[in-house]
């Protein structure tokens, strides 16, 4: 499988109760494929699969593979602290028709890199579906080393890595020493700098609200090849990231920016809270600004 273009890992709408909304999914699916993004990943960490039980997550991904329909490629996240339950998750997967799933290294426990390779792996036998690997050890505590991609790369399967160290080193060995792995960039403000290197992907969060910016500096980059106007997108983007990353604020921040985009998404559930009157603001402002700028760049190379 061609992990190719921008990946929308999609929020989870809730009401005012914290039960999930399943008639807000429609809407934002939809607005996703109107605007251009590539896939949509379910049950990722912005999708606060994390707070959510087995029934409400296996019914999240049964609606969201419904309202899809094929029309672009659908990844499940199979995220959890034991193997056995990312096992489940993945043969959930594979039985709804899932694309390909999402694999990260099990939190909190700390795996050495041949048990995190074994857990993988025990979830590719369970699913026999493309992979793509998730590599985020700062909230999973481990990094998926040399001796991890060289387990894992004995099935095929394991085809893309979201790689989300921030460490500009992986990216070169990334791009190096395994380039029959596809490099999908999970590290935001590091967008530009993974297309330079010959990324074929990026999986964002921030494309839940703002999927043309997102877009336009794929193009730019890797259908266009034009890195000059890369960097003009790119230093206006950069604002945004780092409101997004400050503070702790990630998933709220992005919920509040589909919900100036109009979505139906409520509050994160807890136990984050909403952002107070000032973050909104901040973010508001930001995102204006970051629009209209690269609005213009857009404009002037059309």
């Amino acid at each position: 499988m061609k992990f190719e273009g921008i990946y929308t890992p999609i929020i989870t709408p809730y009401d005012d109760k914290g039960s999930i909304n399943f008639d807000a999914i429609e809407a934002i699916i939809e607005d996703l494929i109107a605007s251009g993004v590539h896939g949509l990943v379910i049950a990722g960490t912005t999708g606060e699969y994390y707070a959510q039980d087995v029934d409400e997550r296996l019914e999240v991904m049964k609606v969201c593979k419904d309202i899809i329909n094929g029309r672009l490629p659908y990844i499940v996240g199979t995220g959890a602290i034991r193997t056995e339950d990312s096992v489940f998750y993945a043969e959930e997967a594979a039985k709804i028709g899932a694309d390909g799933i999402l694999v990260a290294t099990p939190p909190y426990a700390l795996p050495t890199e041949r048990e995190n390779a074994l857990h993988a792996l025990a979830i590719d036998r369970a699913a026999n579906l493309p992979i793509m690997l998730y590599n985020y050890p700062g909230r999973m505590g481990s990094m998926m080393g040399e001796e991890y991609l060289d387990r894992v790369g004995r099935s095929s399967n394991f085809c893309a890595i979201k790689e989300s160290s921030g460490d500009i080193n992986r990216l070169h060995l990334l791009a190096r020493d395994y380039p029959h792995i596809q490099l999908c960039c999970g590290m935001d403000d590091q967008a530009l700098e993974f297309f330079a290197w010959g990324a074929s992907g990026w999986v964002c969060a921030g494309s839940n609200f703002a999927p043309e910016a997102h877009v336009a500096l794929y193009k730019a980059c890797r259908v266009e090849g034009d890195f000059d106007k890369g960097r003009q997108i790119m230093s206006a983007m950069l604002p945004l990231m780092r409101v997004l990353e400050q503070g702790g604020k990630f998933i709220q921040c992005i919920k509040h920016g589909a919900t100036m985009r109009g979505l139906p998404v409520g509050p994160p559930r807890k136990p984050l809270q909403p952002l107070n009157k000032d973050d909104k603001r901040q973010l508001e402002q930001v995102i204006r600004v970051m629009n209209h700028t690269i609005n213009l760049i857009t404009q002037e190379g059309s």
